[in-house]
């Protein structure tokens, strides 16, 4: 199935009556399928389709009427897949305005679960634009009066794991993810929530090794990140290969690195992740540009900075 073919998804089941709880949740769903199956950029033009379609999703959240709790409870978690999607394809500041929204639909019904989801996320997003302080105030908020369920405080020290690395933070990194691979081995509790179901041993182990490639920590990063890109998994997770392609380079290793890039370079246009191929454009220009990598390495880094989509939107795309 092409991008262009994506059917378009059904966003009103009664047009007198405007949108359902059921109709969108049936929406976030199959744009959570879509996602994992084809990328963040395929699902894009459905993102667009919903807005236009749906004034609910742009609307004030106070101002939202005849809007019931599932009702809210339901655009909050359409709203947090649109803010994932959003990021996933580079629209950060986009990603950032639809976080908030679906932030104040949870709260305002009180979905505390989907409010601590949609934290996460937006702690995410600040440490992928260097702002690790805002990250961690953002994770802050996730803790309540009562233990948090197991696999999200795994996913917390996770995203504690990366702001305090940015932060240079190194063994402080470190212990929160031994913490947080401590905490999934307790396994999911009856308490975490059913978006939690993402969180698994190839997610761990990538940010793993993701948080140990932040500290230059190439020799124990390097196979971490090696097992988590190498695992079959959703299209976002070629962010893993993406960032050993980066710890390879750190550490140097050019003749894995240039079969990397071999194994890669052909299939790079079509990877759905912008902050994927953000990552290897960066990686692939700097390759490239780099006197200390050998001469075939650098010839098969600028292939690969070609192969990879531009991204028209971003603000951060190396130069070709």
């Amino acid at each position: 199935m092409t991008r262009t073919s994506h059917p378009p998804v059904a966003v009103c089941d009664d047009p007198e009556h405007g949108l359902s709880a059921a109709a969108a949740l049936e929406a976030a769903g199959r744009l959570v399928t879509l996602d994992a199956a084809h990328g963040a950029t395929a699902a894009v033009p459905v993102v667009r389709q919903l807005l236009a379609a749906l004034p609910q999703l742009s609307a004030d959240p106070a101002t939202v009427r005849g809007a019931d709790g599932d009702l809210l409870a339901a655009l909050a978690e359409l709203c947090e897949v649109i803010g994932w999607i959003l990021f996933d394809a580079g629209l950060d500041h986009r990603a950032h305005r639809m976080n908030l929204r679906a932030l104040a639909l949870a709260e305002r019904c009180g979905d505390r679960a989907i409010a601590r989801l949609v934290l996460l996320n937006h702690g995410m997003l600040h440490t992928h634009r260097g702002r690790p302080v805002a990250a961690l105030n953002s994770v802050a908020k996730v803790a309540g009066p009562r233990p948090l369920p197991n696999l999200v405080a795994t996913l917390v020290l996770i995203r504690r794991a990366h702001a305090i690395a940015l932060l240079g933070g190194h063994r402080d990194a470190g212990a929160l993810m031994s913490r947080a691979c401590s905490r999934f081995l307790d396994g999911a509790s009856h308490l975490d929530p059913p978006w939690a179901w993402w969180i698994d041993q190839p997610e761990l182990t990538g940010h793993h090794g993701w948080v140990l490639a932040r500290l230059h920590d190439w020799d124990r990063a390097i196979p971490l990140l090696y097992e988590a890109a190498t695992t079959p998994g959703p299209s976002y997770r070629h962010l893993f290969t993406a960032e050993l392609l980066a710890a390879l380079t750190g550490a140097g290793a050019w003749s894995d690195a240039e079969r990397l890039i071999a194994d890669l370079a052909p299939r790079a246009p079509g990877i759905g992740s912008v902050r994927t191929t953000q990552s290897l454009a960066r990686t692939a220009a700097h390759l490239r540009d780099s006197a200390a990598a050998p001469v075939n390495l650098r010839d098969a880094a600028a292939f690969l900075l070609e192969s990879v989509p531009p991204h028209h939107e971003g603000k951060d795309q190396p130069s070709r």
